[in-house]
């Protein structure tokens, strides 16, 4: 396999990667309204746990982490996604109860900051700063895949994973459940005074998008075989807020766009791009400042994104309004009728 195709594999991957990510986010931020810019925690979440189940135990490897359950592929992928899950209800029995809007996304960033000095400082978790490393390709003994051979498959089984899940949060949005967590995002106190439970609404939104981020996480430690804290600077997080806003808010569709545009082509194709003589490091710096200037433009310009949120509508609104129309149409008939016979 030549270094084109390696290289254009692993922008796929990255591209349905962030695709999973930004669909997790969404549901939180652009369905229901959370400002969760604690997010890139739960993605960590899930690739350290992904990693530390996939890896044999840790005596003679020479890192230190719990669990080393030499779990094999898909299951070490479900349980660094469940763990972001249960993860995510801690966070939301801590915060979403009593705080809203601003200082919720201010308690939800410096638990991020927390999370990252435990693990990065705390050794016997997941390796400290070193982060685990080593971690086994999945498929890769079962199909006898080669260090080149294996880029295209993980790009591939990505790309499947990210599709099924697509149509999964496809059904949510369009269900009921859907329509409830936009209720809330536009006015939750009236969601309440129409009877829904918000906390348990959001916290089901919570679930669902840290599950979301946990198999983002997974995939990321699996392609790459390591993980530390440097990965997941809490910088991270507006990345993917960056695709959801460029992509279209609201708008599985818009996702893909967003990700295509912001984390393939402005995060990780220049990073295969040559070093500037003489600047080593410009070109992200250059990265940096692209993405800050497309935001601008983009919120200036187009706030609803390259694709718009579709505007939904309800048949049952729709039949109700119709029959209210006939009514009043039969009342102003008989109204005229009654004003006819009272003239002659």
């Amino acid at each position: 396999m030549t270094q084109v195709f390696y290289y254009v594999f692993t922008l796929i991957f990255f591209l349905f990667d962030y695709f999973i990510l930004a669909m997790g986010l969404n549901i939180q931020y652009g369905e229901t309204g959370i400002l969760n810019f604690a997010y890139i925690g739960f993605v960590a979440i899930g690739a350290y746990v992904t990693g530390a189940v996939s890896l044999p135990n840790s005596v003679g490897t020479g890192q230190h982490y719990i669990l080393g359950l030499n779990m094999p592929f898909p299951f070490n992928l479900l349980i660094g996604g469940l763990t972001a899950s249960a993860f995510a209800v801690l966070v939301a029995l801590i915060s979403l109860r009593r705080l809203r809007t601003d200082y919720l996304a201010m308690v939800l960033i410096s638990l991020s900051l927390v999370l990252y000095d435990i693990c990065n400082n705390f050794v016997p978790l997941f390796n400290g700063a070193d982060g685990l490393y080593n971690v086994p390709a999945p498929l890769a003994g079962v199909l006898h895949l080669t260090t080149n051979s294996f880029i295209p498959v993980i790009a591939l089984v990505t790309g499947v994973i990210a599709m099924f899940l697509w149509w999964v949060m496809s059904r949510i949005t369009q269900s009921p459940l859907g329509r409830t967590f936009r209720a809330i995002r536009d006015d939750e106190t009236v969601a309440a005074a129409l009877g829904k439970n918000v906390f348990r609404k959001q916290l089901t939104s919570m679930l669902i998008g840290s599950f979301y981020a946990g198999i983002g996480g997974g995939l990321i430690i699996q392609f790459g075989g390591s993980f530390n804290p440097s990965a997941w600077l809490p910088g991270e997080t507006f990345v993917v807020f960056a695709v959801i806003i460029v992509g279209g808010v609201g708008n599985n569709v818009g996702l893909l766009m967003g990700s295509l545009l912001v984390e393939t082509l402005l995060v990780h194709l220049p990073a295969f791009l040559p070093a500037i003589p003489g600047h080593p490091g410009l070109i992200e710096y250059i990265d940096a400042m692209l993405i800050g200037v497309l935001l601008m433009v983009m919120l200036w310009f187009r706030p609803q994104g390259v694709v718009p949120e579709r505007v939904r509508k309800s048949t049952v609104i729709d039949k109700l309004l119709l029959n209210s129309n006939g009514a009043s149409a039969v009342g102003e008939s008989l109204h005229d009728e009654e004003a006819t016979s009272v003239s002659q």
